[in-house]
């Protein structure tokens, strides 16, 4: 680009319309934050104040005394590092199983020819549309059948099952946006079908299985209505039923389960934070390079 082009475009982008336009998506997507960030904000200075004063006729919204041995008294108030792992072998094990089950899935149905192919994915499509709480009855029965009511294995997987058709309609997509060129190549090369998934399309389908990881994850962690019926046992719920204790019969300790529902967040939290550089690209990934 030649200087007197290049000064043509950075005038035509300084013009008072566009920085008006500017000015304003800045102005807009401040609000949005300020809206989406002023829970967690409130959560955080009610986390930090005395019960006394969160039940005070005049409250305010920064707290008068900054209590912050609040963040501290929950665990030993409550058994959270037990509910911390419960969450993390729950959600952690449901990942795990619906993306591994749902790549080859995936992958049969953008690449091979079938009967039932349509109607297979008709009914991926369908099983999205239920919602757990309304196959509770079910779900509690056939757990009991097979002997695993009150376990974390029976939360694994409820939330793969119910987790599955997302993830295998996300990688699908993913695939289809690569090029059979890749495979074909490394067939020419001495790969087999199994072969040319695994060393090639998988690799180049990474940002898509990220993406299916981190929504299949974030999911399964915040499952609520699954895990409170079937795990009675306390050592053994999850962190969204286990925060629960702090419910009590006559009066709710806002202090404790809002300190509680904050390090509940900081997991998926520094999950987005490591891999939010992969997710818009996962939802567009594919193509061939070059």
């Amino acid at each position: 680009m030649s200087k007197t082009k290049e000064k043509k475009y950075i005038k035509k982008a300084q013009t008072p319309k566009e920085k008006a336009l500017r000015v304003l998506l800045y102005v807009s997507v401040i609000i949005v934050s300020l809206i989406t960030l002023y829970p967690y904000f409130a959560m955080f200075t009610t986390a930090l104040k005395s019960r006394a004063e969160i039940y005070a006729m005049k409250g305010t919204i920064l707290p008068i005394e900054w209590e912050w041995n609040n963040f501290t008294d929950i665990w030993t108030l409550a058994p959270l590092a037990r509910y911390f792992l419960n969450s993390i072998i729950v959600a952690g094990g449901a990942t795990a199983i619906a993306i591994i089950c749902g790549i080859p899935a995936a992958y049969a149905l953008s690449r091979m020819k079938f009967k039932g192919k349509k109607f297979f994915l008709g009914l991926v499509i369908i099983s999205q549309m239920f919602a757990p709480v309304v196959l509770l009855v079910g779900i509690y029965k056939v757990m009991s059948v097979l002997h695993l009511t009150d376990t974390l294995i029976a939360l694994v997987f409820v939330n793969a099952a119910f987790n599955q058709a997302f993830a295998i309609w996300l990688l699908r997509g993913t695939f289809m946006s690569i090029s059979s060129e890749m495979e074909q190549a490394a067939t020419i090369d001495g790969c087999n079908q199994l072969q040319a998934m695994i060393r090639v399309l998988i690799p180049v389908a990474a940002p898509g299985i990220v993406t299916a990881l981190i929504f299949v994850f974030i999911n399964a962690w915040n499952e609520y209505t699954v895990a409170l019926t079937l795990i009675s046992s306390d050592l053994l719920k999850p962190l969204t039923v286990g925060i629960t204790v702090f419910n009590g019969y006559n009066m709710i300790e806002w202090q404790y389960l809002f300190a509680s529902s904050l390090f509940a967040t900081i997991p998926v939290v520094i999950l987005f934070v490591c891999i939010e550089k992969h997710l818009v690209g996962g939802l567009t990934s594919g193509g061939v390079k070059g």
